[in-house]
């Protein structure tokens, strides 16, 4: 029997687990020992940063001539930028550095003067950039250390960290060679497991500076509770670890790095066949054109794709319509589901480099945050000029056939049928990359030796890096093609009854979904309350976890038939194949399971009548009877439209012939306002709406909120 106990726990049989033999193996790694490097565990590379940032030595503006000064890549992860929180609260001076400014900064050397000030400066870039993935020059590490070359004039002495955490996952770093000072990690980024875990590796030599305030569990050798005395511990990684370090996570290393080697034959290996699949791949993405000419996708990226030395197997791009206008990240992630296939999507906590590539000012980041654009959400077009992008990266595991799956869904869903060409044979043959047959090792040397038969560039200088700037340069029309509707303006026109001897707009149908994403239930007429149609998605079917899923995970939920029985007070659930299910409508206490705990949605439900093709993205409010609804903006096409509610098959030809026939989304979102109570009113079949200019769907919504239909 193993059992596990607290390393700290010296004198049990469980405590057996030595973690002191990780660090020598993960600087083994990185082509290092701990003789020159110290590795500090960490929750992840973010926390690592903000450690650094929190013992670093500065020197605060007005305390001494000159001050400290914290510089960094615009071209970072969020994490680093956010480094300067911690500066800015101590006074020091944060000075953000372009790619391009770095490559001239050989005019700032440092004089012999500057060089004698001991005050410390730091200078943050990462070794790839997690945006387009530029490799950058690592020479700049001795050079910035040495005083070669300065990110700004300032005298004092430069300390470099270096954020690896993207480089590291399908490339080799020797730290033996290139010694920045600080150099954080994250092992999920290596190994995909275990996650949240993270280390610091610090170079020795530099160790002494770092000042540390609070000490936690662990890293005391004595202190007194009653008095203000603290005595640190002697190793370096025992005084920055506070409390107890993931010693179950850290065990997994030794498997992650044996692993990696086993199936691979090394971090080469691995660059080379990464390399191969994101040089293929940019290749054919490059050369897709619409009928007129006009590019399938606009790449973000500042190489050619010519050498695993200068470019990351990171691709980023849009996709275009025919006349070049971006189709929003949103619209591909959803058809890309569809594909079985997951891309990342928005500005990758990245906004340096998404402001860089696609132009986007900082006057246009803070109007986008009014308009009600946040990091990480799905409104990807702001009057038609793009609020990020999407990206693609290939990693060990990755085979000839996941490129493959990828071209050819952009393919399928951008290019009409006839222009679908052969464009993946036209370019690199499935035999120049690698069979993704046999195991991941045999694979990736595989590549590696086809990889080195690549046209690889040579490199002369680090201006290079930035002279190969491929489509990212090109100006692009932003602006959406204006459609009849959209060119002429819009007065809101309320429309009650026959309108110029058209039919007029008129209930039609009443759909209830009284379990969430299962089959509707049509009624004639119903009774609505505050909270919209009675019993409509009261309930929801949760798997064995507990989680709440919907058709979007098990499409075969439309085939559960809920049918609702108010003289019975009672909701029936039928399946084929089995016997029906009775369910009380009002659970009583001894049996309620505790509810979602997030905010309730409710969706449309209500089919209205409309003469006019598409006159519903017209409209701007809806009143049926006592109900009024304000329509407050477009959402997003669900996935679920490709699900056959008969059979549950999933049809993907659905949104693919919408979105290449209907780029605009078409879906709109609502507000309720209710105008009386509603307690006794009944919505029945063929009720007209007045509307003041439109849409098919209605949402009968929670008070107060705006949801999607």
């Amino acid at each position: 029997k193993v059992s596990y106990g607290l390393p700290a726990s010296s004198r049990m049989k469980s405590s057996k687990i030595d973690i002191s033999i990780f660090p020598p193996r993960i600087l083994q790694h990185f082509n290092t020992t701990m003789e020159d490097y110290t590795v500090i565990f960490t929750s992840g590379s973010t926390a690592a940063l903000k450690l650094v940032a929190e013992t670093f030595p500065w020197i605060q503006e007005g305390l001494k001539s000159p001050a400290s000064r914290f510089c960094y890549l615009t071209d970072s992860h969020t994490s680093v930028v956010g480094m300067r929180g911690i500066t800015a609260a101590m006074n020091v001076i944060f000075v953000p550095i372009k790619p391009k400014d770095m490559l001239l900064s050989e005019k700032n050397r440092a004089t012999a003067e500057a060089q004698n000030c001991t005050t410390p400066h730091l200078f943050c870039f990462p070794a790839q950039s997690n945006f387009s993935g530029t490799k950058y020059p690592l020479l700049w590490i001795e050079e910035i250390q040495s005083g070669k070359c300065c990110p700004i004039q300032a005298p004092g002495k430069w300390f470099v960290l270096l954020d690896a955490a993207s480089y590291v996952s399908t490339s080799s770093l020797d730290l033996g060679v290139h010694q920045a000072d600080f150099v954080p990690i994250s092992f999920y980024k290596i190994f995909v497991f275990p996650t949240g875990l993270g280390a610091l590796l610090v170079r020795n030599q530099v160790a002494h500076f770092l000042r540390k305030t609070y000490f936690g569990g662990g890293t005391a050798a004595a202190y007194l509770g009653g008095e203000d005395f603290y005595s640190p511990r002697q190793s370096l990684a025992e005084r920055f670890e506070d409390g107890t370090v993931a010693f179950l996570d850290i065990i997994a290393l030794k498997h992650g790095f044996d692993a990696l080697e086993k199936l691979t034959g090394g971090m080469e290996n691995i660059k080379h066949h990464t390399f191969a699949l994101a040089h293929y791949t940019y290749t054919v993405l490059s050369t897709l054109k619409y009928a007129n000419g006009a590019p399938v996708v606009c790449i973000y990226s500042d190489t050619d794709f010519s050498s695993p030395d200068i470019q990351g197997p990171i691709i980023n791009f849009n996709v275009l319509d025919k006349n070049g206008d971006i189709i929003g990240y949103s619209q591909v992630d959803k058809m890309a589901s569809l594909f079985n296939i997951h891309i990342r999507t928005g500005c990758f906590c990245n906004t340096g480099a998404c402001q860089q590539h696609l132009g986007i000012s900082n006057e246009d980041i803070k109007k986008n945050l009014q308009a009600g654009h946040v990091c990480g959400d799905d409104v990807d077009l702001i009057d038609g000029c793009p609020t990020g992008s999407v990206r693609i990266s290939f990693g060990y595991m990755s085979a000839f056939e996941d490129a493959q799956a990828f071209l050819k869904f952009i393919i399928a869903t951008s290019l009409p049928v006839g222009d679908q060409t052969d464009f993946l044979s036209q370019t690199t043959p499935r035999e120049t990359i690698t069979e993704s047959t046999g195991s991941p090792r045999e694979n990736i040397c595989t590549s590696n030796n086809v990889a080195n038969k690549l046209p690889w560039k040579t490199i002369n200088s680090d201006t290079e890096l930035w002279n190969n700037s491929c489509m990212a340069g090109k100006t692009m029309n932003f602006q959406p093609p204006v459609t009849e509707s959209e060119g002429n303006s819009i007065t809101p026109s309320i429309a009650t009854g026959p309108r110029s001897g058209r039919k007029p707009i008129t209930v039609t149908n009443i759909y209830l979904y009284p379990i969430k994403s299962c089959s509707a239930f049509e009624v004639t007429e119903w009774p609505v309350g505050s909270q919209g149609l009675l019993y409509d998605r009261n309930w929801m079917i949760v798997n064995q976890n507990g989680v709440c899923i919907t058709q979007k995970q098990e499409p075969t939920l439309c085939l559960i038939q809920p049918l609702i029985d108010r003289e019975q007070n009672i909701m029936i659930i039928k399946a084929e194949g089995v016997e029906p299910i009775s369910v009380p409508l009002e659970e009583t206490s001894e049996r309620e399971n505790p509810v979602c705990q997030s905010k309730v949605c409710t969706e449309g439900d209500t089919l209205i009548y409309a003469a006019e093709p598409y006159e519903e993205e017209t409209w701007m409010e809806i009143s049926i009877g006592a109900l009024h609804f304000q329509i407050v903006g477009q959402c997003h096409r669900c996935q679920i439209i490709c699900i056959d509610q008969k059979t549950g098959q999933r049809n993907n030809e659905i949104l693919q012939s919408l979105s290449s026939n209907r780029d605009r989304k078409v879906s709109v979102k609502y507000t309720c306002q209710m105008n009386c109570c509603l307690d006794s009113w009944y919505l029945p079949l063929g009720y007209p709406a007045s509307i003041s200019n439109d849409q098919l769907l209605l949402s009968f919504l929670q008070k107060d909120e705006i949801l999607k239909t």
